[in-house]
């Protein structure tokens, strides 16, 4: 019988660690490529405000962070640096600096979505239709899948 609960027991933490691998793993997987570093210099030069991404914020943690430099322009944000790989990531502006996801949920509805992160080591990301960028004041990348912040910066 001690045999049959240790069998159980250790399939059981497999199937867990496997399912948490292939949570973590899937998003490095079916990554696309990243934007090229020239790209992102490029069009980082044409901001209108910039703003550096640490990993020391209160939300940001191992497996959810973000470190480089936010740019933000009427166009487009751009991101060069690296995010901590995972499913769902989103682009927010927020009219106040969060750096929580306890912090963040009281905002979001007031928030703008600007799109879906697909890459890990830098992206672009077009302000849509009717967003303006002086109404707001910070960049939120969030995991919409899990509700985990990763990270912010305040850009103006």
């Amino acid at each position: 019988m001690k045999r049959i609960i240790l069998l159980v027991f250790s399939h059981a933490a497999a199937l867990a660690i496997g399912f948490g691998l292939g949570i973590y793993l899937l998003p490095i997987l079916t990554a696309p490529p990243s934007p090229e570093a020239a790209v992102l210099q490029e069009q980082a030069a044409k901001a209108q405000y910039s703003a550096d991404l640490t990993r020391d914020l209160r939300g940001s943690d191992a497996l959810h962070w973000g470190e480089g430099t936010i740019s933000v322009s009427a166009e487009r944000i751009v991101h060069q640096g690296e995010l901590a790989p995972g499913p769902d990531y989103m682009v927010y502006l927020t009219q106040e600096f969060v750096e929580h996801e306890d912090e963040f949920g009281p905002v979001k509805a007031d928030s703008v979505r600007i799109g879906a992160v697909k890459t890990f080591d830098g992206f672009l990301l077009d302000i849509p239709e009717g967003v303006n960028i002086e109404d707001y004041t910070t960049v939120v990348v969030w995991c919409e899948s899990f509700g985990e912040f990763i990270t912010a910066a305040r850009y103006r």
